[in-house]
């Protein structure tokens, strides 16, 4: 049993109704998808307003082509395509890369977020500051190529599957494997540099 089936037949369930003119459908997308979204959009322009704007043009994109989605269980991965172009596109639009400069600032409601991360890398017997566990965070993924950056901020921030991200990024499943490794690692370095504990150093 797939561990992505519930939640497609969900998403798949209710771009049906949507298209068969159910449009609270639509809201309950909207609904289970608007927090990783804009996650996704944060941690890739630093600017909360922004990423509350490309979460709801994404939203509006998804609406207007929903009667051209195919329920075959690949929602994410065609949610998420359309919200990178729509990030890399608005980046475009304001001659800046928004991808690679660190936007200094403050932004709130990343604690959620952050103890995502610190589950993965660090023990659970030793305690991390989030205020500068966020800071190692930012900086890594302004250092990260852009790839790279998207394929950690999907997996960690939007919630997806190895294959949803693949999907999102128009790549194979193998790359993103590999993309997301070395994310990882150069987390782990970073965090060790830190002073973190880190008990999942890569074997290899």
């Amino acid at each position: 049993m797939s561990q992505n089936q519930p939640e497609t037949n969900e998403d798949d369930e209710a771009m049906l109704r949507l298209q068969g003119g159910d449009s609270r459908a639509f809201d309950e997308i909207v609904e289970r998808h608007s927090g990783p979204l804009f996650g996704f959009f944060l941690k890739n322009c630093r600017d909360r307003s922004l990423a509350e704007d490309l979460t709801q043009e994404t939203f509006l994109r998804v609406y207007r082509q929903y009667w051209n989605y195919l329920p075959i269980g690949r929602f994410k991965g065609w949610l998420y395509r359309i919200a990178r172009n729509l990030l890399i596109d608005n980046v475009r639009r304001r001659s800046r890369d928004c991808l690679v400069k660190a936007i200094k600032g403050q932004f709130e409601d990343d604690t959620d977020i952050i103890s995502t991360v610190a589950g993965e890398f660090i023990s659970p017997e030793h305690g991390a500051d989030h205020s500068e566990l966020k800071v190692v965070v930012d900086e890594l993924l302004d250092d990260l190529p852009e790839e790279q950056r998207l394929t950690f901020t999907l997996y960690h921030f939007g919630g997806l599957s190895l294959p949803e991200v693949a999907e999102a990024l128009d790549t194979s499943v193998p790359t993103t494997k590999s993309r997301l490794r070395l994310s990882r690692e150069k987390m782990s370095a970073a965090l060790l540099e830190r002073g973190f504990i880190n008990p999942h150093q890569p074997d290899d």
